[in-house]
């Protein structure tokens, strides 16, 4: 199936415009074991990309989430935002990668599954890049986060009457790709995140770059992805960035 020329383009934002990352998996990490929980690391880290809904019901019990869930993920995400936010850092180039969007008349909606305030701090205050987007979602957007659709179904809404087929999704994990599935648009993967090439390739991202940086750089070849079959990179198919391929972290 043919896919049309994208008019729009969806962001995710941790792991794919901000390096933030193994700083979650830090945070989730020392939160479980101040509940006296304790998980390998790798673990916890195969899981980000998961808002807290979807999180935490990959390592307690439905009886551990309703005893200590809520105060564990308070407790994580004021550790999140008090010890490490600050040490969040953008990855290059992000700005002028979306000032050559916005130049080649294409929209920019970023999906976040995060408390609005961090969105908002990554946005405005790290990345600014208030003045080059339609607009953002966060963790109120939505009832559950990703792999549910929930998040880029809010995020095409801001885009108004715009049609799924019609906007792409770039993101850094498997569940942006699932999610970006579950509401008809395709995917762009970049490695930036610290998942595989192949994670990203056999669930079905049409592209891989290894960050923004290196998308840019390539930018004249997303006008190539409207002509891409949707699910490309399911057989094997796939257009990767010119630096070439991250290691897996």
């Amino acid at each position: 199936m043919m896919r049309p020329k994208p008019h729009a383009l969806i962001f995710d934002i941790d792991g794919t415009l901000v390096d933030s990352n193994e700083l979650h998996v830090d945070a989730w990490n020392r939160a479980f074991r101040h509940f006296g929980k304790e998980f390998p690391r790798e673990a916890l880290r195969a899981q980000i990309g998961k808002g807290s809904d979807q999180y935490l019901p990959e390592f307690l019990t439905p009886e551990e989430i309703k005893r200590f869930g809520k105060k564990l993920d308070q407790y994580r995400s004021q550790l999140f935002r008090e010890e490490y936010l600050t040490r969040v850092r953008p990855f290059p180039n992000v700005r002028e990668l979306f000032k050559h969007i916005r130049d080649d008349d294409k929209r920019i909606v970023i999906a976040s599954s995060g408390k609005e305030e961090d969105t908002k701090y990554y946005i405005e205050d790290l990345l600014k890049v208030d003045d080059l987007i339609e607009g953002y979602t966060c963790a109120d957007d939505a009832d559950r986060s990703k792999p549910a659709p929930d998040i880029f179904t809010a995020a095409l809404d801001k885009l108004g009457e715009m049609s799924p087929s019609d906007a792409i999704t770039v993101g850094d994990t498997r569940f942006d790709i699932e999610a970006a599935a579950r509401t008809g648009m395709a995917t762009i993967g970049l490695l930036c995140g610290g998942t595989a090439e192949n994670i990203l390739r056999d669930t079905g991202a049409i592209a891989i770059y290894r960050d923004p940086a290196d998308m840019l750089a390539s930018y004249d070849r997303l006008t190539d992805y409207g002509s891409a079959e949707q699910g490309a990179g399911e057989r094997g198919e796939r257009i990767t960035g010119s630096r070439g391929k991250k290691p897996k972290r």
